[in-house]
């Protein structure tokens, strides 16, 4: 192992002692009863299996044949999840085939940040994957099951399903992807065609036009955004089944994957002589894989987040500063839009994840020594999955990668670390994503424009307020303002800036979305200006330094002079009612910093949650 990863991985786990060790005595109780169909009366179990065909209900009535429970994100305006309309039946059969039976345990919301952005329903986009935590321990909570398979994809949505399945984690559990949609407009043109709408040289037909070529079908956006940036993770953490992630849906080999995991799973279940459940598979080692993964292909920066409250639902803490040392060694090695121009399709044919995987374990980047739903070991996890004769094999990942453009060895990276640092100063903390950013653009000071909302950059930039260098200041984006919305629209203002020539970065306590790219942005900063952290101090016109290369975020205001100013305040009402928002108020009330994972469950009023 790289003494790096090896130094961090321990860390964690010494960091995570208590807290680990305390969720894993709840699990060994609950387990214990397992299954824990046996434990309802009559009456429960009647109601349980109420709705079952006869044969159905005759397994059920006895404990030795599995019952697997489906909990899926799936809606059919979602493009990632509309593919999931076909899966229960095909688990169904799967698991009859196996003397098992399965059972739509429930669904979760799941909502798509492409629709919300810039509108109000991005501000319950972040507070969705707590939702959705919660949906799935009420689908699980009629303690019926004895496996789960978890079918979901996007932003928030496979956080939230693996923080509610961490609840019942003596269950063993595997995530059942639908892979991405065909690629369709390259995404170089995609990216002129909006700064061209941006700028006023095109219309809305035009730009309307072009988004629909590029997302056209069912199946996931081909971006290296937060959903595929999911999917990957996932898989180098052992929970899907080999190869899985980006296989096309309505396929034969991806239905093949499905029925696939519905026999795995039965086959890890207590009636069929299994005894491990997620919560052993989700540990100090197989995080930090999935850390080492994320940084190793400039993955989604909303999982400086999300990876944070995953692991907390486990009891293992971890933070920034982990993530920063690991991304000083793992070299990068993809080129997916935006890190490059290519799509996930194109990381796929180049060898995709089994050959990553391969590459970062011959390194010793990679745990090896881990428990898979395949069983131990990762190294199961470099072979890749293929239609042969009607049936469903697999076979070793390529020697190297057919498309070297896109995914590299380490012998030979694209960069020597990976794409993230963390950044401190005297305006906070918070993190940038520098895997898209070109390297003369990593170190920026520039005066400050200050806004209080992200709708005034448009108004901005329209009005020429912009035509200079430049660090523009969207503050009041934190999570207790109005949840913490991705602020992607801002990306073609601040990259049409940047292409003209000016000196440009954006600093925000709020996100930028998976798809961030070639401006530099320090995004997720706090303590959050709505808390009256640094950046509610900041004025027009002060000189700010964002330095990637150093991990610096400053402003040069002498440090008596700027504790004596008296933090801006802005109402922010207008985000706390209309779409929903007013249901979320208790939410935004108890929601922790950034580097808690911006959670409603764990945060400084919740930390003893994480050990209960």
């Amino acid at each position: 192992m790289h003494p790096i990863v090896d130094t961090v991985t321990e860390r964690i786990a010494a960091r995570s002692a208590a807290t680990r060790s305390a969720y894993l005595e709840r699990m060994r109780s609950l387990g214990a009863h397992a299954p824990h169909r046996a434990t309802l009366s009559c009456g429960n179990l009647a109601h349980g299996f109420a709705g079952c065909s006869p044969a159905d209900k005759e397994a059920l009535r006895f404990m030795n044949r599995a019952d697997v429970a489906i909990v899926s994100a799936y809606n059919d305006m979602l493009s990632a999840h509309k593919p999931y309309e076909r899966f229960p039946d095909i688990i169904r059969d799967a698991a009859h085939a196996m003397g098992g039976v399965a059972q739509f345990a429930g669904g979760t919301p799941a909502m798509c940040d492409g629709v919300t952005q810039g509108q109000p329903g991005m501000e319950l986009s972040l507070f969705s994957r707590d939702v959705i935590a919660m949906s799935t321990a009420i689908a699980l909570s009629h303690n019926m099951f004895d496996a789960v398979l978890l079918l979901g994809i996007c932003d928030k949505i496979v956080p939230g399903l693996l923080i509610g399945a961490l609840s019942f984690g003596y269950l063993p559990t595997i995530l059942v992807p639908a892979g991405p949609m065909p690629s369709g407009l390259p995404n170089k043109e995609k990216q002129r065609i909006r700064q061209l709408y941006a700028e006023g040289k095109i219309g809305r037909d035009a730009l309307l036009e072009a988004e629909s070529r590029s997302y056209h079908s069912p199946g996931t956006c081909t971006f290296y955004g937060t959903a595929n940036s999911n999917q990957l993770l996932v898989e180098v953490m052992g929970l899907h089944l080999p190869g899985a992630a980006f296989v096309h849906p309505d396929t034969p080999l991806r239905d093949a994957l499905t029925r696939a995991a519905t026999e795995r799973v039965i086959q890890m279940s207590r009636p069929n002589g299994g005894h491990q459940g997620l919560a052993d598979l989700v540990n100090e080692k197989s995080l930090v894989n999935a850390l080492v993964a994320l940084l190793a292909t400039g993955g989604s920066t909303n999982h400086t987040l999300h990876w944070i409250a995953i692991a907390r639902a486990a009891g293992i803490l971890i933070d920034w500063n982990d993530y920063a040392d690991l991304s000083a060694v793992v070299p990068s090695l993809t080129r997916i839009y935006p890190n490059g121009q290519e799509d996930i399709n194109a990381f796929h044919e180049a060898g995709g994840t089994p050959l990553l995987i391969r590459e970062l374990l011959d390194a010793g980047f990679l745990h090896e020594d881990v428990d898979t739903v395949m069983g131990p070991g990762l190294r199961r996890y470099t072979e890749a999955p293929e239609w042969r004769d009607g049936h469903l094999a697999w076979r070793p990942a390529p020697g190297a990668s057919r498309r070297p453009e896109v995914l590299a060895g380490v012998a030979e990276p694209f960069a020597p670390d990976g794409g993230l640092r963390v950044l401190s100063g005297n305006l906070g903390r918070g993190v940038i994503k520098v895997s898209a950013v070109a390297p003369e653009h990593h170190r920026v000071r520039a005066p400050a424009v200050v806004l209080n909302d992200q709708d005034q950059l448009k108004a901005a930039f329209e009005a020429g307020a912009l035509d200079r260098d430049c660090i523009v200041v969207v503050r009041f984006q934190g999570p207790k303002a109005n949840g913490m919305p991705e602020l992607h629209k801002l990306t073609p203002y601040l990259g049409v800036l940047q292409d003209r020539g000016f000196r440009v970065g954006l600093v925000t306590d709020g996100r930028m979305s998976g798809a961030s790219g070639k401006v530099p942005a320090a995004i997720h900063v706090y303590p959050e200006a709505l808390d009256g952290g640094p950046l509610a101090r900041v004025r027009d016109g002060d000189m700010i330094c964002l330095d990637a290369v150093q991990g610096a975020l400053s402003v040069e205001v002498p440090e008596a002079a700027f504790a004596a100013r008296t933090p801006a305040r802005t109402d922010v009402s207008g985000h706390h009612a209309g779409f929903g928002r007013e249901l979320f108020a208790w939410m935004r009330g108890s929601v922790g910093s950034a580097e808690e994972g911006a959670s409603v469950f764990w945060g400084a009023a919740g930390e003893a949650d994480a050990s209960r």
